[in-house]
């Protein structure tokens, strides 16, 4: 099973908290940065988690298979963990993944290029604070 960095878990949960107040409340539903990036290390399947519900295994977030379409939307934590990839590797957290770009503008440049890697590219390549080039 992945196991969530304590501090990783605590910032999901707030955020799933904080889109259900705003959901209660009628109000527009906050656009966090993603929290966490899933990955696999012998593919171009990625996934960018902004919230995590009560449950535990349910996250949210921009979900990327290499098919050229990422998705915004659902996902288990136990079915991730339960991915095998050949040599005994499975799906991993990357501990230096870092953002504070909402999840609205990732899935806007993960779509326009086709996949999260390619959004990260050009996030990394812009100056801070300025959105990236079109493609």
């Amino acid at each position: 099973m992945i196991v969530l960095p304590p501090l990783s878990r605590f910032a999901l949960r707030a955020n799933h908290i904080n889109r259900r107040a705003a959901a209660e409340r009628e109000q527009d539903e906050p656009d966090p940065a993603p929290v966490l990036k899933f990955f696999n290390p012998l593919g171009g399947q990625t996934w960018l988690a902004t919230e995590l519900a009560e449950n535990g295994d349910v996250l949210w977030g921009l979900a990327d298979l290499g098919f050229g379409c990422p998705e915004i939307g659902p996902w288990s934590l136990v079915e991730l963990s339960a991915i095998r990839l050949p040599f005994g590797i499975r799906i991993e957290i990357d501990t230096a993944f870092t953002s504070d770009v909402p999840l609205s503008v990732w899935a806007t440049w993960s779509r326009r290029t086709g996949s999260i890697l390619w959004a990260e590219t050009l996030f990394r390549r812009s100056p801070p604070g300025a959105p990236p080039s079109d493609p």
